[in-house]
């Protein structure tokens, strides 16, 4: 009987770590998180699980209603994946609907994220998830 690979699907650990997103579950999404995991993102740089938890707590209470879809996920290899998730809801207090969608590049390590990068510049992000990739081999 042939054994079963231990190394992580990280094309599906993306799919769980948007669904967690979507259902607005901070408690699974960093859970998928490093200890020590940096966040670069357009609108700051976050260390560690907890800034990671507050970031997220502070994203998702802007919303009144949310939703967040997964529409390309690559793994491009040597731990590193690219995605693009669209994010959707009504902010809070208001009667419009905002859409955003952007570019997640993931350093994996051991089945964790240890180094993000988002952006809404999707072809910058697809580069750089490229080079993170070739330079970890």
């Amino acid at each position: 009987m042939p054994e079963e690979s231990t190394t992580p699907d990280l094309v599906e650990l993306v799919r769980a770590l948007v669904d967690a997103l979507d259902r607005c579950d901070v408690d699974m999404f960093v859970s998928f998180v490093a200890p020590d995991a940096v966040l670069e993102a357009a609108v700051g740089h976050f260390e560690g699980v907890a800034a990671i938890r507050g970031f997220i707590e502070d994203w998702l209470a802007n919303y009144e209603g949310f939703a967040a879809t997964l529409e390309e996920v690559r793994d491009l290899g040597n731990g590193v994946t690219f995605n693009v998730v669209r994010q959707q809801g009504r902010l809070v207090g208001s009667s419009g609907h905002v859409q955003l969608r952007h570019a997640a590049v993931y350093v994996w390590v051991d089945g964790v994220i240890a180094r993000a990068i988002t952006g809404p510049d999707i072809a910058e992000g697809r580069a750089a998830a490229e080079r993170l990739a070739e330079e970890r081999e």
